[in-house]
């Protein structure tokens, strides 16, 4: 068993959005809350190199929006979301992210609309 308390947790705030960290010796997961108000990113996409995300929508709604699908979600809904998909998020909402590999910000990459290098 590993315990994480919220006192261990590192934050991280990005214009209209804060990401708690919940930092694990547990290489294969790792977990974080983020509040989004707003779009994240700004423009563009998001883009995770080697992890997959399973979110779960604990308050709030909004959309996500890839390259081929916009969908619309809010409380108590779960988005997958497989590595090297482009993303981003719109809304107002509270998220609670799995992600498999852990999280490791240089393999977090934000592309501009059109770019195919991944």
């Amino acid at each position: 068993m590993i315990h994480v308390g919220k006192n261990q947790s590192q934050e991280f705030h990005a214009k209209d959005t804060r990401i708690t960290e919940y930092p694990m010796s547990e290489k294969n997961i790792s977990g974080a809350v983020a509040e989004i108000h707003g779009r994240y990113p700004e423009t563009g996409f998001a883009l995770n190199k080697k992890s997959k995300e399973l979110v779960y929508i604990m308050e709030g709604n909004g959309k996500i929006i890839t390259e081929k699908e916009t969908a619309e979600f809010s409380k108590g809904d779960v988005i997958y979301i497989d590595k090297n998909e482009k993303f981003a998020w719109d809304g107002n909402f509270t998220m609670f992210m799995a992600t498999t590999p852990a999280f490791d910000p240089k393999q977090h990459k934000i592309i501009s609309y059109g770019t195919n290098n991944i």
